[in-house]
């Protein structure tokens, strides 16, 4: 957890204010930063990186003592002395040769790091690429490839440096985007290689940078090209620093603002419907009124019926009657009669 810092002057309230959280954040900036063993290679991709997050990037020349994975404390120092909140370190060794390390910061503390080797054999420097360039601050596409990138797809290390990834590149957020804006794409694509020594699988991160090219077609719209504009860069993901569980929750929360909520159990279909859904409780049939249903009730028509069915039955049973009993009432000068209906 971050430690809350109580203002003793007023000069500290001001400084503690104007770095407080904001409900929509500003751009991050990159601070660019070197070891004191660094390679060419590492200076000249330093560069190239620091030209494409211009002007969200601050570079420093001067060779640092600093080894992030073991005293992280100077990056801290930098990225609150330069408000800084992503940093890149190039290092060079011998066990660890050609070294990008990404560090996001939180709150002026470091939140997490990740480790990439550079794969010398494959790395092409921004110069090394003929062609015009792209304009300085342009708002690049992203995209990740594989299925490494997804949750659960792979190692967490492909995660960490998607997250990482977006961070460094996507820049301010932009309510509208003009299509001539769109001249930059640059995508990573997740690979894993089998290694040299059959020790296990490498874990890679492809990362090729295009410039957007359009061209008549003859039609409505245009032809869409994609030309590389460099840097290429293979990196081995090496080691990993994973975020504190309470400080990531800190640092994803959102600020309460005055947008409405969304409602719950209401949505929006594609059309622009209104959907809602409803939840009833379970009901007792016992307690459900049958004998006042309208539906049930018999009707007058269906009554007179059953009425004259029932004397129908009655006439039968007097014409069953005996011989014997018939032909005397006929004697006696009794005459049978049937039954009057009423209609």
């Amino acid at each position: 957890m971050l430690r809350e810092v109580k203002p003793k002057s007023a000069r500290t309230a001001r400084i503690l204010a104007k770095r407080a959280p904001l409900p929509t954040e500003n751009a991050k900036t990159v601070l660019f930063l070197k070891s004191t063993s660094s390679s060419s290679l590492i200076n000249a991709l330093l560069t190239d990186l620091h030209s494409l997050k211009r002007p969200l990037a601050v570079r420093f020349t001067k060779k640092n003592a600093i080894h992030p994975f073991e005293d992280a404390s100077s990056l801290e120092f930098f990225s609150q002395k330069n408000d800084a909140s992503l940093l890149c370190f190039g290092s060079h060794s011998k066990k660890r040769p050609h070294c990008l390390t990404f560090v996001r910061c939180f709150g002026g503390k470091v939140l997490d790091m990740l480790e990439g080797c550079v794969q010398e054999g494959s790395a092409r420097t921004l110069s090394q690429f003929g062609g015009p360039k792209c304009r300085v601050g342009t708002k690049p596409l992203l995209s990740f490839s594989g299925t490494a990138f997804e949750e659960g797809g792979g190692s967490s290390k492909f995660q960490v440096a998607k997250s990482m990834f977006v961070d460094f590149f996507r820049g301010g957020e932009a309510k509208e985007v003009d299509v001539e804006g769109l001249q930059m794409m640059i995508s990573f694509a997740a690979v894993e290689e089998d290694s040299a020594g059959g020790e296990g699988k490498r874990e890679m991160v492809h990362m090729r940078v295009w410039r957007i090219v359009t061209k008549r077609s003859g039609q409505r719209l245009p032809r869409v090209e994609l030309e590389e504009m460099g840097p290429r860069i293979d990196f081995r993901l090496g080691r990993m620093q994973e975020a504190d569980e309470g400080m990531m929750k800190e640092a994803l929360k959102k600020a309460k603002t005055s947008e409405a909520r969304p409602k719950k159990n209401i949505e929006t279909d594609i059309v622009g419907d209104k959907m809602g859904r409803i939840h009833l409780g379970r009901q007792d049939l016992d307690e459900l009124q049958t004998r006042k249903m309208k539906g049930l009730k018999r009707s007058r028509d269906v009554a007179t019926d059953n009425e004259e069915d029932e004397a129908v039955l009655d006439l039968d049973v007097i014409s069953d009657g005996d011989d014997g009993s018939e032909d005397e009432d006929e004697g006696n000068g009794v005459e049978a009669k049937r039954p009057r209906l009423d209609s």
